[in-house]
């Protein structure tokens, strides 16, 4: 008897040794495996229950097809569409629990692909030699995603190499035996923030809202975390989101690492789902704060957060164009759409009296998101700080007034 059943993905035909070596730490654990083949070329020693020729047929070809695409880039495309398609389609037949995928940069290509076509919820673990790289766009990540780095895994099995992959069997069986997945008892509402230090509105939202009814989620939007909620936005998990820390979009508009992709801003609207959008610490650019900081910002006023993130201070001209940023996003959006704008403030640090409270930049800003608001968007005009009272309380009676009129599901 086994309880769990874990996809084990790859191409079996480079790879089978290392792919076994899974298998076997799996089935060693009381597991149970699904080997999937997304081999090209070659074919492996032993069958697989799923083979390359049942996943290329998932994506509309043959295998032959595939090998005609013209090169290794677009065949290994043509694989993934069909894992992606496969791996949905399984799991909702109930045939694994959990996926584990082994590659190099080509398998890793595949690999975000498979897992951005399970559900939250689903243990979803890389096993890749550019885990963590800048080579992987942040927009591909799947939202609950866990990736360990294949040291010494390029080729061929090694006491380097097992180490890595051990741990990923047991991490994704483990997993899969633990999860707790989205109940889904209550409707759920997606914010973003950041720490209390800067942005406070959650503190009084968050009681108010569960009152209601509402399960909310709090995202720190320092890149990944305002990609998971764009991924979860755009997917429809929400029946309504408080975006309130938009400062990814302007990360993203200064070319900064710290981003969330250039579709921050649109995951909600694209959905149609009702949206409270307010520039949370639009003002500040983060940047990694233990490379040296480009030449564009020698002149900005910063701040060392940690010794991981540093935040610039931007000037007139470039809040202006991080205003355009959100109005662009906005303008896109099919749902009902509300955007708050506090004129006393959108970080705790800007207030009058603390340290990078700027007067002119800040009606700057706010003079460029008047005139660009499209028409699309409820503006409202508020004589307060994003931190006050006022705030929240605002949030709340434009949330009560779409929950009466039937724009947000009970």
């Amino acid at each position: 008897m086994t309880d769990k059943t874990i996809a084990v993905i790859g191409t079996y035909d480079t790879k089978q040794d290392e792919l076994a070596y899974v298998a076997d730490c799996i089935t060693g654990q009381g597991g149970a495996v699904l080997t999937v083949d997304v081999s090209v070329l070659g074919d492996p020693e032993r069958p697989t229950d799923i083979s390359k020729h049942d996943v290329a047929a998932a994506a509309g070809k043959t295998i032959e097809d595939v090998i005609a695409s013209g090169d290794e880039n677009s065949a290994m495309q043509i694989m993934a569409d069909g894992a992606s398609a496969l791996a949905a389609r399984l799991y909702a037949e109930k045939r694994f629990d959990g996926v584990i995928v082994l590659g190099g940069s080509m398998g890793t290509d595949l690999a975000l692909d498979v897992c951005a076509a399970l559900p939250l919820g689903v243990p979803k673990v890389v096993v890749s030699t550019i885990s963590f790289s800048p080579l992987i766009p942040p927009e591909r990540l799947a939202p609950d995603i866990q990736m360990i780095l294949w040291a010494g895994g390029l080729y061929g099995l090694n006491s380097i190499c097992r180490s890595s992959l051990s741990q990923a069997a047991g991490a994704v069986l483990g997993a899969a035996r633990a999860v707790e997945k989205p109940k889904g008892e209550r409707p759920l509402i997606g914010m973003t923030s950041l720490g209390k230090s800067a942005l406070t509105y959650m503190v009084a939202l968050k009681p108010e809202l569960e009152a209601r009814g509402f399960e909310v989620a709090v995202f720190h939007a320092t890149g990944m975390g305002g990609r998971a909620f764009e991924a979860l936005a755009v997917s429809g998990a929400f029946a309504c989101v408080f975006d309130f820390c938009t400062q990814e979009l302007g990360n993203h508009v200064h070319g900064s690492n710290v981003s969330a992709g250039a579709n921050r801003l649109t995951g909600a609207g694209r959905a149609g789902v009702p949206q409270l959008v307010a520039p949370g610490c639009y003002d500040l650019v983060d940047l990694v704060g233990w490379q040296p900081l480009p030449d564009k910002w020698t002149d900005h006023p910063a701040h060392a957060h940690n010794r991981l993130i540093t935040s610039i201070v931007l000037n007139d001209e470039e809040r202006r164009q991080v205003a355009r940023a959100h109005t662009a996003q906005l303008a896109q959006a099919t749902g009902p759409t509300a955007l708050l704008l506090p004129n006393g403030g959108c970080g705790e640090w800007d207030r009058p009296g603390a340290d990078l409270h700027d007067a002119t930049g800040l009606a700057a800003f706010c003079e460029e998101m008047r005139s660009g608001c499209p028409d699309n968007v409820d503006l409202h005009d508020l004589d307060c700080h994003i931190n006050d009272d006022e705030f929240a309380q605002t949030a709340l009676r434009i949330f009560d007034g779409w929950r009466e009129a039937g724009s947000i599901g009970a």
